[in-house]
């Protein structure tokens, strides 16, 4: 491609670029207070009129800023945003169990089952009652669980699970239940065991 054409080409997508920026400009709040009231004086306490109405203020920054951010100027709304992040003492993965509660609009289980035709308040009643019958005998809850329930489902690494659920079972002692977590799977109750 000749020099000439490279350079026009560079000069468009730089344009291109800062007029996506300046597009969608706009001042941010000025934050403190006044240092000089109306009447000449100090102020004490008095705030710094925004340089921005209100309405027009954009929203709060997400911790997270995309290209799709600055482009069309929209927010992403994270799921997850409450959920602490693992203690850096966590292990990297843990072995654990569960007893799968599911209902009607769950995705199936890994283990091929279709979910249950029962409602979510039902799938959630029948969780808090297993989760009594796990705290004496595990076992005996699995057994009562729907298909994909296990005493061992195995090894799982962080980074797997959903947010909610992983910091729940990441963050359990060995040999200790916890749940019932509504997952997209259904309700989960889980034993890690080491």
């Amino acid at each position: 491609m000749p020099r000439g054409v490279t350079t026009v080409v560079g000069l468009a997508v730089a344009a291109l670029a800062v007029w996506l920026v300046v597009r969608d400009f706009h001042l941010p709040p000025s934050v403190g207070r006044d240092p000089v009231a109306a009447d000449g004086g100090v102020a004490d306490a008095a705030p710094i009129a925004s340089a921005v109405p209100e309405a027009a203020a954009p929203p709060a920054a997400s911790p997270e800023a995309f290209v799709s951010d600055l482009a069309f100027g929209a927010r992403r709304m994270d799921p997850y945003a409450g959920v602490p992040p693992l203690p850096l003492n966590s292990p990297r993965q843990v072995r654990f169990g569960v007893v799968l509660v599911s209902y009607a609009g769950a995705q199936p289980s890994a283990a091929g089952g279709r979910p249950a035709a029962r409602s979510k308040a039902d799938a959630k009643a029948l969780a808090d009652k297993l989760r009594a019958t796990a705290d004496a005998d595990f076992h005996a809850a699995v057994q009562q669980g729907d298909s994909g329930s296990a005493d061992d489902v195995g090894r799982v690494q962080q980074g797997i699970l959903e947010p909610p659920l992983e910091y729940q079972l990441f963050t359990l002692p060995t040999g200790q239940i916890g749940g019932p977590m509504d997952t997209p799977r259904g309700y989960w109750i889980v034993r890690r065991i080491d």
